[in-house]
């Protein structure tokens, strides 16, 4: 008789054989190399993707829940836009850049979509809209197209892209923790990947 914790029948883990952990962000050469390549190939679904990911920072499973109305009003794209964070139950505001309006629109556009539309539709009838796995898949596809190894990167890259590079820019801690929507600071640390003694005291030094 089979046990309970027995492992027959069982799928192997998702990361099986998998590289774990913080996955790094993108470089600016590496942001225009991927998009480039986009636009090159007029593949306005995923430019539209890729842009809004950087722009937005949301989370994989926030991302593909888009509504089309939830950044377009009265037919244009807004330049910022507000969502509720599915893991906190919290909004965040984040800004859409023109060159991000731009592809989102030429993607409504191409696609058809209207305002209660999700904005990346699934292209599989059980699932209403691109699913986490099949985002993951294209951002590995993205990465592996500029020649980086796409196993030390997946959806939280696209995720710190911008806020690594804000702090970076700005090392105003506290205002990254907004943009990413981590109700803790001791989280946006960890995501950014520097040293709590150094981020503790270059936020007291932003405190007014």
């Amino acid at each position: 008789m089979e046990t309970l914790n027995s492992s027959a029948g069982r799928r192997p883990p998702w990361n099986k054989d998998r590289l774990t952990g913080q996955k790094p962000p993108l470089k600016l050469r590496e942001i225009w190399a991927i998009r480039t390549r986009l636009q090159l190939s007029s593949n306005s679904r995923e430019l539209a993707l890729f842009n809004l990911a950087i722009d937005s920072k949301l989370r994989a499973c926030d991302l593909t829940r888009l509504q089309v109305q939830d950044v377009c009003i009265g037919g244009r794209v807004v330049a910022l836009a507000t969502f509720m964070q599915q893991k906190t139950q919290r909004p965040v505001q984040f800004e859409i850049t023109e060159q991000t309006r731009q592809s989102i629109a030429a993607w409504i556009t191409a696609r058809g979509l209207k305002p209660t539309d999700y904005l990346f539709p699934s292209r599989l009838h059980a699932s209403p809209h691109m699913s986490t796995r099949q985002y993951a898949r294209i951002v590995h596809r993205w990465v592996a197209s500029i020649g980086l190894d796409d196993a030390a990167y997946g959806t939280h890259t696209m995720r710190r892209t911008k806020a690594s590079l804000i702090y970076r820019r700005t090392r105003n801690l506290r205002a990254v923790q907004l943009l990413l929507g981590h109700t803790k600071l001791e989280s946006t640390v960890r995501y950014l990947g520097i040293e709590v003694d150094d981020a503790l005291e270059m936020a007291e030094q932003t405190e007014v």
